[in-house]
């Protein structure tokens, strides 16, 4: 079912807000669980433009934290803008300083030839706008972006803490904003880095838990495994991992980031980021795993067809068999190149008409078999009796997958995927909660059951949610006792923006929020206890 936004108030996501002095209430219907005791932290952009130079992409804009506080029941809401390089400079010179994802800062107009040919030799600036996503390492929290910048924040003020190059503890050219933790703290991540041979790389990195000397888990940090590169100097975009008890999975995709484009053009010609992107259309997509302790590569050949892909949902072994599920988007061509914030900011009409165009998003089960040597080519080696996703050897020692589709609907994206992940990460599970985007355009939630793929939606008129939370009932059984957090930004209602509460069960609501300002989108964030 697709609904329609003719009034195209989806354009408010997309609007500068300012930051607050303190934290305001919020009127409460309904009733807040009483276990809802802590905060609930979300990061998205917050500044579209610099005085009169706009942002052009939807991840350019800076970084700002907002922060929901439940305390007896009540609501409060609090945001600030994360003091980074780029956003300090920026409002310093009334420009666009860093260059961001999508939009070039052009040199110092006050600098003469001489200096900029000097700035020049010093290398490109890398951003560190920490606008996508807060997650906890040992007793600090960091906000991040997909560089090598992390940003420690507190979490209670919402302060700028400190700057953190990854590069200065382990070999990494950055890291993802989509870490795993495991629930003693560990942290895993991976990001492109130089492999052996001046040939590129991925790293997976291990960050220790809280330190018994209370020295920063981040100088612990270790390469625990590398998985090799496709091309030499291509390395494939690597958005997410996979993570089981004994295995990582990585999802090789046909996106890639020319790195010779991406050293040499950019000072003289003005690129961006968007613009060292291409795609290799004869790749298809590759899938590598590897044992995570000790980590070692498994060197086997598995593809498919070729998907891009930002979002693993979950990943789990069974009898022999991994099975791993992911937000996919069919085809070879890189969905960023359809959220620049024109598009997502046109009339409702243009909006649908430029994203009919775009990769179709589909959810899908892939299963790789531990051991390929069991059957002879030809034969499909996947014999889980629940899934119709496929593995078969070629001739050649690759062994081909095929996924089994859990959800597919034109045009209609099953997205930014949570699950009950302090339970059922790396866990065989059942249940998945997403955001869900109609013609790139968040308008519902979304639950789907994996095993029988029966969905909920949980939708409102001329409303558009965030990424959901999924918080566990304390005493819970079930695998879906609890509830829900997003974040819906309504800008038609006589109070703009709510923090939503859905129990997890049906989607029903259980309280909401509502607050007196407006709420740009938000991409991920975490529920702090």
């Amino acid at each position: 079912m697709s609904v329609t936004h003719p009034a195209g108030g989806y354009r408010k996501l997309f609007e500068t807000c300012e930051e607050m002095s303190e934290s305001i209430p919020a009127t409460v219907t309904g009733r807040i669980p009483s276990f809802l005791k802590g905060s609930l932290l979300r990061l998205g952009p917050g500044l579209f433009e610099v005085g009169d130079e706009p942002f052009y992409h939807l991840f350019d804009g800076q970084a700002l934290m907002h922060k929901f506080d439940f305390k007896n029941g009540q609501v409060t809401y609090y945001r600030k803008f994360i003091r980074t390089d780029a956003y300090v400079r920026a409002i310093t010179e009334k420009r666009v300083v860093i260059t961001e994802f999508g939009t070039f800062a052009y040199p110092d107009p006050c600098k003469n030839i001489f200096s900029r040919f000097f700035t020049y030799f010093q290398g490109v600036e890398v951003t560190d706008n920490c606008l996508v996503n807060v997650y906890p390492i040992g007793e600090d929290y960091y906000a991040v972006t997909e560089t090598n910048y992390i940003t420690k924040v507190n979490t209670d003020t919402l302060e700028t803490l400190k700057k953190v190059d990854m590069c200065n503890y382990v070999n990494i050219n950055g890291v993802t904003a989509h870490p795993h933790i495991e629930r003693d703290g560990t942290v895993y991540n991976i990001g492109n880095c130089m492999g052996k041979g001046a040939s590129l790389a991925y790293n997976i990195v291990r960050i220790p838990p809280t330190q018994k000397d209370k020295s920063d888990p981040i100088e612990k940090s270790k390469v625990v495994v590398q998985f090799p590169s496709y091309q030499r100097f291509k390395p494939s975009y690597v958005h997410s991992f996979g993570m089981t008890d004994n295995y990582f999975v990585f999802v090789e995709t046909p996106v890639k980031i020319n790195l010779l484009k991406f050293l040499s053009a950019w000072s003289i010609r003005g690129c961006n980021y968007m613009d060292c992107f291409e795609s290799n259309e004869s790749q298809g997509t590759l899938f590598h795993i590897a044992k995570k302790d000790p980590g070692e590569y498994i060197d086997l050949k598995f593809k498919g067809a070729p998907i891009g892909m930002f979002h693993h949902i979950n990943a789990f072994e069974d009898q022999g068999f991994i099975v791993f599920d992911l937000c996919a988007w069919k085809g070879f061509e890189f969905v960023y190149n359809y959220l620049w914030l024109a598009n997502l900011r046109a009339n409702w009409d243009e909006v649908k008409k430029a994203a009919m165009l775009a990769p179709q998003p589909e959810v899908r089960r892939y299963v790789i078999p531990l051991d390929v040597h069991k059957e002879e080519q030809g034969k499909n080696l996947i014999s889980l009796s629940y899934t119709t996703a496929t593995a078969v050897m070629h001739a050649d020692g690759t062994t081909w997958l095929e996924p089994e589709v859990l959800f597919s609907s034109p045009h209609q994206a099953f997205e930014f995927p949570q699950i009950n992940y302090k339970r059922y990460a790396g866990k065989n599970y059942t249940y998945a909660y997403a955001l869900g985007l109609n013609h790139f355009i968040p308008d519902r939630i979304c639950k789907l059951n994996v095993k029988t793929k029966e969905t909920w939606v949980w939708q409102e008129p001329d409303s558009y949610p965030s990424e959901p939370l999924f918080v566990q009932t304390p005493d819970a059984v079930d695998e879906d006792d609890g509830v829900l957090l997003t974040i819906v930004a309504a800008p038609g209602a006589q109070r703009p923006a709510y923090l939503l509460i859905l129990n997890a069960k049906d989607l029903s609501e259980v309280a909401r929020a509502e607050v007196e300002c407006t709420i740009p989108v938000t991409f991920h964030g975490m529920y702090k206890p």
